[in-house]
C-alpha cells in the first residue's frame, strides 16, 4: 500500500466528515440523554504495587538489583451528557502515587520518578481531564485520556496509566462497526507527573509532533471479526494494522499483521517492516490451551510508541518478541479454579522462545544501527543470531461478594534469557499488585 502524508490526512479528514454526516441524519432519532449529572460515575482505584526485578546479567544501568514498594490512588469522574441534538460533558481524572520503600541502589522500575540524584521520588501526583461532544451515538473528545487501538494504545501497567492529549473521535452510527480518529501531541509516561512529555520506542519517538489514526472494528456482534487502522508518526512512518478472529464455543483463532513504512525525514531511519502473528485457543471446560506463532520480515524491530501499542500474539509480561527478522512460538495454559470451587481464582503460565533475530542490517544511521562516535563505527541494536525465551507464571483472584467484593491479588513471576546478539536483559522479576475499586457514583 502506497501513500502520502497528505492521503492520510485527507482520509482523516473525510472519515470525519461521513461520521459528523451520518451523525445529523440519526440524532433526532436518539433517545434523550441522561443528563450532565444523571449519567455521571465518580470512582476510585486503590493500587498497592510491589515490583522487584533481579538482574542476572549486568543490566544497562549497572545495577544487579531493583525493587521498589508504592501506592496508588487513581480516581476517576465521567459525566453524562447535557440533553439537545449535541450534549456536552466532560471526563477527569486524578491520580496520587506515594512510596512504600525503594532506596537509590534500588530506583528504576517505573513505579516511581527518579531525581537527579537517583532516589526515586517520595510522592508525585498529576490530572488531566477531557471534554467531549456526543451527537447520537458519536463522540469527539478533546483533551487528556487513554486511547485504546491497534496502531496507538497508552498503557496501564504500573502504578500510573499512561494518557495521551488530543483528540479522539468515536462512532457506532453503523450496526456491527466501531469507528475511530484521533490525533495527539502531548504524553503523559507512567512514571511522570507532566502530561507534556513523549513516548519513546525502540527507535521511534514522538518528540518530532505527534500521532495521528484512524480505523474501525468490524463485525463486532458476529463470531467472525476484523479491525482495519492506519498511523501517522510524525516525519516517522505510516503504520498499517490487520486483524481476523473467529470465536464460538471452546475455539479462539487470532490473525495479526502490521506493516511500517517510513515517512517525511524518516526520523527513525529507512524502515520497511511486516509483523504477524497466529494464535489458536481451545478451552475444555476449566482448561485453556493456546498456541501461537509470530514472524517479523524487515531489517528492523518492528517498533512502536505507546506502551500497549503492539497487539501481536508473543508480546507478552516482559519481552515484545519484536527483533529484526525474528520468529517465535508460544505455548499457554489457562486453568479457572471456579470449577473446582473457588470462584474468581485463575492461573496461567505459558513459555515463549524466539530465534534468528538479526539486526545487523538495519540501515546505518538509523535509530536501530546508529554511529558511535567513541568507537568510529555503527552499533546495531542487535547483533546476528539473536535468542531469547520467556517464562511467566500468574496468579489472579478476584473477591466475588461481600464488603471487599472487586478486591484483587495479582501474583507474577517473570523469567527471561537472552544471548548477546538480543541485547535483553537476563531477569526475574515479580509483581505484586493488589487493587480495591471504590465506585461512588452513579449520582
Amino acid at each position: 500500500m502506497k501513500c502520502d502524508s497528505q492521503e492520510l490526512r485527507a482520509g482523516l479528514r473525510f472519515c470525519l466528515l461521513v461520521l459528523l454526516a451520518s451523525t445529523a441524519r440519526t440524532a433526532v432519532a436518539d433517545e434523550p440523554a441522561q443528563g450532565f449529572l444523571d449519567g455521571a460515575s465518580l470512582g476510585v482505584l486503590n493500587r498497592n504495587f510491589y515490583l522487584n526485578s533481579d538482574y542476572r546479567s549486568p543490566s544497562s544501568t549497572g545495577k544487579s538489583y531493583k525493587a521498589e514498594w508504592a501506592q496508588g490512588f487513581i480516581s476517576t469522574f465521567q459525566s453524562g451528557f447535557t440533553p439537545g441534538t449535541v450534549g456536552f460533558g466532560l471526563d477527569a481524572h486524578a491520580f496520587l502515587g506515594l512510596k512504600l520503600d525503594g532506596g537509590k541502589g534500588h530506583s528504576g522500575t517505573g513505579l516511581l520518578p527518579v531525581d537527579s540524584d537517583g532516589r526515586s521520588e517520595s510522592d508525585y501526583s498529576s490530572g488531566g481531564g477531557a471534554i467531549k461532544f456526543k451527537a447520537s451515538n458519536t463522540t469527539l473528545a478533546f483533551g487528556e485520556m487513554m486511547v485504546e487501538s491497534p496502531v496507538f494504545d497508552t498503557a496501564d501497567k504500573r502504578l500510573q496509566p499512561e494518557y495521551a492529549t488530543g483528540f479522539l473521535l468515536t462512532s457506532r452510527e453503523i450496526d456491527g462497526m466501531n469507528l475511530q480518529a484521533g490525533h495527539f501531541t502531548a504524553f503523559k509516561n507512567q512514571d511522570s507527573a507532566s502530561g507534556k512529555g513523549n513516548f519513546f520506542g525502540y527507535g521511534a519517538n514522538t518528540e518530532a509532533g505527534g500521532i495521528s489514526f484512524a480505523g474501525a472494528d468490524l463485525f463486532t456482534q458476529s463470531p467472525v471479526g476484523g479491525a482495519l487502522y492506519a498511523s501517522e508518526l510524525t516525519d516517522t512512518w505510516y503504520q498499517y494494522y490487520g486483524n481476523l478472529h473467529f470465536k464460538q464455543s471452546e475455539v479462539f483463532l487470532d490473525a495479526n499483521l502490521y506493516h511500517t513504512k517510513d515517512t517525511g525525514q524518516a526520523l527513525a531511519g529507512a524502515i520497511d517492516n511486516t509483523a504477524y502473528s497466529l494464535s489458536g485457543q481451545y478451552t475444555l471446560g476449566a482448561h485453556g490451551f493456546t498456541l501461537a506463532y509470530q514472524k517479523v520480515d524487515g531489517d528492523t524491530p518492528f517498533d512502536f510508541v505507546g506502551g500497549d501499542s503492539i497487539y501481536l500474539a508473543n508480546s507478552i509480561k516482559y519481552a515484545d518478541f519484536n527483533g529484526a527478522r525474528e520468529r517465535s512460538w508460544q505455548v499457554r495454559y489457562d486453568l479457572d479454579l471456579a470449577t473446582f470451587g473457588i470462584p474468581g481464582l485463575k492461573f496461567m503460565t505459558r513459555y515463549v522462545t524466539g530465534d534468528r533475530i538479526d539486526g545487523t542490517h538495519a540501515p546505518q544511521g538509523g535509530a536501530y544501527n546508529p554511529f558511535d562516535p567513541a568507537s568510529g563505527t555503527f552499533v546495531p541494536q542487535q547483533g546476528d543470531g539473536g535468542k531469547h525465551w520467556e517464562r511467566d507464571i500468574d496468579l489472579h483472584y478476584v473477591v466475588q461478594a461481600g464488603a471487599a467484593k472487586g478486591l484483587s491479588l495479582q501474583l507474577s513471576h517473570v523469567s527471561h534469557r537472552a544471548n548477546a546478539a538480543q541485547a535483553g536483559d537476563n531477569i526475574d522479576r515479580v509483581y505484586v499488585v493488589i487493587q480495591y475499586p471504590l465506585d461512588f457514583g452513579p449520582f
